[in-house]
């Protein structure tokens, strides 16, 4: 399609097309091939005419001779003439040119049929059988004018008249062995003529629709390169322009004629890739050459096959090419975008893990070592559910202006996710500086943030790991100095903490842990111990408080305060709090109907629709009446979902089972909501029971509890009683019950029926 002698072929399709429009199918190729064909006819003519009188001039007459030559001569020459000033047939006249061939040839055939009638008479056989044989050399000449059948039929129709009439005027006798015989060669001619015209129609029709192909797909092309993105290119052998778009002669502001013979990947700047694709002689699809222009670094888009000629010769390339400049600056717009918080601006998490990546293997390389600081904000939440997400995504903004501020080129700030944070430090070789920068961040958080007229005060805790020493893994690096992290808020929050393998070996025992407690319940390895609690008056057992164990096969006896937190996390807490209410109602209905059992209730079991129903089966099953039944909740529910919290505990108040308010006065301060009717007994922590002998402090405090809880009418129970000095004090100030190693360690349920129905004797204990 960019080859010279297409363009040509092109030119004289063109030429001829409008034939094609205007008239039948083929008549263009019809007028072409009479144009051809006619020198041929008009030479044949002429020939024979001179011929003629070269053998005649003797003994015809030679005046008439002469200027029937010339006629002849004259007639061929003034068609010749003709078809060739108007390209023989004019392009939009098919038609008249069927008709003036037709007109020519009767012409013609007519001087020829003029030539018996004055120069036959007198002639010799021989001068006679010369005459007969041109004129049948004449109609051969029909073949030559098959592109017209009419045309040829009227020539050798004539012609054969003419040879009739020298056979009659000869003295043929008899004239119709003769006639027959001039009937089978016009027949043999006309056929052939016909069968030639016929065969020369369908392949002109062929011909036709491959250049109506060609020029649709031209049209196409030049479609592509004047209102497309792309252009068309061609090299040969040598790699060197044979044709170029001009599109590419507007973009890199040179000429056609520059551009031409100039090597490909010479006039594009010396892309190596464009040179080895062209070198492997293969087909290749978007390769990206980035090109200097007059406006500007552009960047194109080439896509080529090579060509391959007779036996295989390779002859060069064709192909197209696509300027993506600003597919490509789309897509690195894209790319920023998916990388970047879009409140902060500050890489994301899967931006940083790339930049941990980079950092680590350059640590791999160099032996380098680097850091990654793991960051979470301490006391934000409370931001948001004090103030709304405006202004807690100021402070996440202003926090994020701080922490660039500070770390400043010692390394990348991203944001992960909520309040969390991480700095990649590629060079962390000196601990001691990466612990400084950290201490830095810490400090720089800790000042106020103002924010509309509010004060607002968060803090900051830090995990730090170093690779390649900690990790070699993005996964792992960030697991581990999340874990640093988590230490560092164990230890009080506002602090740094390295990650050691002490870290590793917790949670790897923690995840054994959870493992083993998902199983527990179903392998009955669970068991209620049971702390006795007596009255502050007579020192009898008035009740016992269910303390939940867990018998683990190889650790022996697990404290609660080590897998009740696995087990709210895990959402096992649901499960095994049923286990626990059911098997404490089942255990307190062996005891006399005065002696009441205790359950501790978590804070996840409380946002439980269902508890109240769990509750109210196990007391029909144990057949227990619902006021020997007491819930014991922390101040812990204030925290989380309040409305939930309390809903459920009216709920289960209304079955008429006591609700306990334990450890009051450690956490938050819920002095509003003992109005609420719910609770009916306040626990007093034992710190301070043990605080009450030697801080008057605490003295004043628990006389203040004592006096609240009587003026709402609760049951007050003071913990921790371990001596009796603490079970005199505690019993001075008002408290109603009290509990504590002094009456009695947590124990199995069998050994409580030793105690139901007894007092505790000071005497005796003393």
């Amino acid at each position: 399609m960019f080859h010279a002698p297409i363009e040509s072929e092109s030119k004289a399709a063109s030429s001829i097309r409008p034939l094609t429009e205007s008239g039948a199918p083929g008549d263009g190729h019809r007028a072409a091939a009479l144009l051809r064909t006619a020198p041929w006819l008009a030479g044949l003519s002429i020939i024979c005419a001179l011929v003629m009188l070269w053998a005649l001039g003797s003994s015809a007459p030679v005046i008439p001779l002469i200027v029937w030559t010339g006629l002849v001569i004259a007639a061929n020459w003034v068609m010749l003439r003709a078809r060739r000033r108007a390209t023989a047939y004019d392009v939009g006249r098919i038609g008249q040119s069927g008709y003036w061939a037709v007109a020519e040839s009767a012409t013609i055939a007519g001087l020829w049929c003029a030539l018996p009638f004055f120069a036959l008479e007198g002639q010799p056989p021989a001068a006679q059988m010369l005459l007969a044989g041109a004129l049948a050399t004449m109609m051969a000449g029909a073949f030559l004018l098959v592109m017209v059948p009419l045309a040829a039929t009227v020539w050798a129709g004539m012609l054969a008249a003419a040879m009739i009439f020298v056979g009659h005027r000869a003295g043929a006798d008899p004239l119709m062995p003769l006639m027959l015989m001039l009937g089978g060669y016009l027949s043999v001619i006309l056929i052939g003529c016909l069968t030639i015209e016929s065969l020369l129609e369908r392949q002109f029709g062929i011909v036709g629709e491959e250049q109506a192909r060609r020029h649709a797909i031209e049209q196409l092309l030049k479609e592509y390169e004047d209102q497309g993105t792309g252009w068309l290119w061609q090299i040969d052998a040598n790699n060197q322009l044979t044709y170029v778009s001009p599109r590419v002669c507007t973009l890199l502001g040179r000429s056609t004629r520059q551009l031409l013979g100039q090597s490909l990947p010479v006039a594009l700047g010396f892309e190596g890739g464009l040179g080895s694709a062209l070198v492997a002689r293969q087909t290749f699809t978007g390769i990206e050459v980035a090109v200097a222009t007059p406006t500007g670094p552009r960047v194109i888009a080439l896509s080529g096959r090579p060509v391959f000629g007779a036996n295989d010769v390779f002859e060069g390339f064709r192909g197209v090419g696509v300027d993506v400049t600003e597919i490509r600056r789309s897509q690195e717009r894209l790319t920023h975008m998916a990388s970047i918080d879009a409140l902060t601006g500050l890489p994301n998490r899967q931006r940083m893990g790339e930049l941990l990546g980079h950092a680590i293997a350059n640590a791999e390389r160099t032996n380098c070592a680097c850091a990654v600081l793991f960051l979470d904000l301490d006391g934000f939440k409370p931001v948001n559910d004090s103030f709304g997400h405006r202004i807690g995504d100021a402070v996440l903004l202003a926090v994020a202006k701080r922490l660039a501020e500070t770390v400043g080129r010692a390394g990348q700030v991203g944001r992960l996710g909520g309040d969390e944070f991480a700095i990649v430090v590629s060079d962390g070789q000196s601990r001691r500086a990466v612990e400084e920068l950290a201490q830095r961040l810490i400090d720089a958080i800790a000042e106020p943030f103002m924010f509309d007229g509010l004060e607002i005060r968060i803090g900051l805790s830090v995990g730090l790991a170093f690779a390649p020493i900690d990790g070699t893994s993005v996964d792992d690096l960030l697991l581990k100095s999340d874990l640093a992290l988590y230490q560092a808020k164990s230890k009080g929050r506002g602090t740094f903490c390295h990650f050691d393998s002490t870290m590793q070996r917790a949670v790897e025992d923690r995840l054994k842990l959870e493992q083993d407690l998902r199983q527990a319940l179903k392998r009955d390895q669970f068991v209620l111990y049971y702390q006795p609690i007596v009255s502050a008056q007579t020192q009898a057992v008035v009740g016992f408080e269910a303390l939940l164990r867990w018998q683990h096969p190889k650790l022996g006896l697990v404290p609660p305060n080590l897998f009740i937190p696995i087990a709210e996390e895990t959402g096992l807490i649901a499960e095994i709090g049923e286990w626990v209410i059911k098997t404490a109602c089942r255990d307190a209905a062996t005891w006399p109907d005065d002696i009441s059992v205790s359950v501790n209730i978590s804070p996840r079991q409380l946002v439980i629709p269902a508890l109240p129903n769990a509750v109210s089966e196990a007391l029909v099953r144990s057949h227990l009446p619902p006021n020997r039944l007491e819930l014991e909740v922390t101040e812990s529910i204030f925290m989380s979902d309040t409305d939930c919290s309390l809903d459920v505990l009216r709920r289960v108040r209304g079955l008429g089972v006591g609700i306990a308010l334990d450890d009051f006065g450690t956490g938050y301060s819920s002095l509003g909501y003992l109005n609420k009717t719910i609770f009916h007994t306040l626990k007093i922590d034992g710190s301070f029971v043990r605080d009450a002998a030697v801080r008057s402090e605490t003295v004043a405090i628990i006389r203040a509890i004592v006096a609240l809880a009587n003026g709402f009418r609760m049951t007050i129970t003071a913990e921790g009683i371990e001596t009796a000095e603490d079970f005199e004090r505690m019993r001075e100030f008002g408290c109603h019950k009290l509990q504590g190693y002094l009456f009695g360690r947590p124990m199995p349920h069998a050994d409580t029926l030793t105690l139901v129905g007894t007092k505790w004797d000071r005497k005796r204990a003393g």
